[in-house]
């Protein structure tokens, strides 16, 4: 791979496109740190691709350069075959923008309320609107249909669903009007483009699809730590097959997914039970944040790595990403459950909640028998009830006023929400205090600045051989990881990841 300069080739803000000179030796170089951070368009053929296309590279006259698919299709373009800008990680940022287009991502718009996306956004539709033209360059509705076209031509690729089912999926009102924009949009029919894939025989009738990420991604070491955190009855993680599999509920529709890593190709393979077909959108969006896939490894690790105590650790395991949750609730209670106990005593923990206050299902993973149990079912549990399972009663008190807070909303923040705004609302909640808010700030709220610096683990895994008592303070390790921001999550997981690597030692 061609190097290109250094790591500070890459825009700290994805909005912004990089250098035209730096666009091209990325382009030349298939240089994947750069996919999904920039698009090309070819003007002899009105083709737009990922710098990581196969095909061969156009003269640097030939070429346009968009930040991102919605602008390369308002330029006129339509996407490549073979490289499927659909299949590009998303430009990771922390701005207004960007919040708004992963919900736009993951279908807000696909029922045309654009009233209801901005209230939710606390901005009117004008203002939403200005926004994305600032920084995208389209308006919110030609970014979700550029959304939906392209969610569709990945569906026409990867799977065999039926035209009607594959245009609602995809966030169309109607066959017709899925047809009649694809084709005006692409310049050819959607059955032009099912016949040209070559779709793969799957064993069974589940939803295969597939989701790219930039190298490197340690993938066992993901499945190491939600492992060990895994919610029995729940999710079921096999190290062996290297897989995550567990229960899915969304709306009225029940059913399962299993994800799997497929390293020759920088994918995830995701496999969804058909009955939750409808909701395919979101539950891409819900898998990418889960697992990371848009986090970028060369800035967050260039950044980092000027820190010799991290430094050593992200040289013996490279591609580390902070793992996270398909259920923001899911994950509240789990971290409520962690207060003052171990990883292992609340798992199992864990497992009795879902027990007796989960709804069955079956599905074909052993180990997976329930769905985590609703907000509202714990908000009006009593909190003596809950405490049955093995907890203080105010630790159940706890649960239920998350829950309550859950069911009323409260972990639905706004897009525009700072990490300190998010904490202190977190805080409002009786019994959460800065460890555990910070924590669902970092794994569920996807905060990557979000740093638990009470958590023990942490004060350890930073101390030196002349540190007192062989733990930093949390105030002295605040101030060590000053330093690390914008990144401090990131870090806490190499800190906790060279805990594990001493405990095995």
């Amino acid at each position: 791979m061609e190097n290109l300069s250094d790591t500070h080739s890459l825009p700290a803000d994805a909005g912004a496109l990089p250098d035209r000179d730096v666009c091209y030796r990325a382009l030349l170089a298939r240089d994947t740190r750069f996919d999904g951070v920039f698009f090309t368009g070819v003007k002899s053929t009105g083709i737009y691709c990922r710098p990581v296309c196969t095909v061969k590279t156009p003269r640097a006259t030939s070429c346009s350069f968009f930040p991102n698919a919605a602008t390369a299709e308002a330029a006129g373009y339509r996407p490549c075959l073979r490289c499927r800008p659909e299949l590009a990680p998303y430009a990771l940022q922390q701005n207004l923008a960007y919040a708004v287009w992963q919900r736009i991502a993951a279908g807000a718009l696909n029922g045309g309320d654009l009233e209801g996306l901005s209230a939710q956004v606390g901005l009117s539709s004008r203002q939403l609107r200005r926004v994305l033209l600032q920084h995208f360059g389209v308006t919110p509705i030609e970014l979700a249909q550029t959304q939906r076209l392209l969610f569709a031509k990945k569906l026409l690729q990867e799977t065999n669903l039926p035209m009607t089912e594959l245009a609602f999926a995809a966030g169309f009102g109607s066959l017709r009007r899925f047809n009649a924009l694809f084709d005006e949009r692409y310049g050819m029919a959607p059955t032009a483009v099912r016949r040209a894939a070559k779709i793969e025989p799957k064993s069974g009738d589940a939803l295969v699809l597939r989701l790219a990420y930039r190298p490197p991604f340690d993938w066992s070491e993901m499945l190491r730590y939600l492992a060990t955190r895994a919610i029995p009855g729940v999710e079921a993680i096999d190290i062996g097959a290297q897989s995550y599999a567990r229960s899915v509920r969304v709306a009225d529709a029940e059913g399962w997914l299993r994800v799997r890593h497929l390293p020759a190709k920088l994918q995830l393979e995701l496999e969804v039970a058909p009955q939750l077909a409808p909701h395919l959108m979101f539950l891409l969006s819900q898998v990418r944040t889960q697992f990371d896939l848009d986090a970028n490894p060369a800035v967050i690790e260039a950044h980092l790595m000027q820190d010799p105590l991290l430094e050593a650790q992200l040289k013996l395991v490279p591609g580390l990403r902070v793992p996270g949750t398909f259920d923001v609730f899911e994950l509240a209670v789990r971290a409520v459950l962690g207060q003052q106990v171990s990883v292992a005593g609340a798992s199992t923990l864990a497992g009795r909640l879902v027990q007796r206050f989960g709804d069955p299902i079956n599905v074909p993973f052993p180990g997976v028998t329930h769905h985590f149990p609703r907000a509202e079912i714990l908000a009006h549990a009593p909190s003596a009830g809950i405490a049955q399972i093995g907890m203080p009663t105010s630790r159940a008190e706890t649960i239920r006023n998350i829950a309550q807070f859950a069911a009323s909303g409260g972990l639905n923040l706004n897009p525009a929400c700072s990490l300190q705004q998010a904490v202190a609302q977190l805080k409002s909640v009786r019994g959460v205090g800065e460890w555990t808010a910070q924590y669902i700030a970092l794994r569920a709220l996807r905060f990557p600045d979000a740093f638990p610096a009470g958590d023990l683990g942490l004060q350890k895994a930073a101390a030196t051989v002349d540190t007192p008592k062989g733990r930093m303070t949390e105030k002295q390790l605040l101030a060590r990881a000053a330093d690390w921001s914008p990144w401090r999550g990131y870090a806490a997981l190499v800190l906790w990841n060279s805990l594990s690597n001493k405990a095995t030692a």
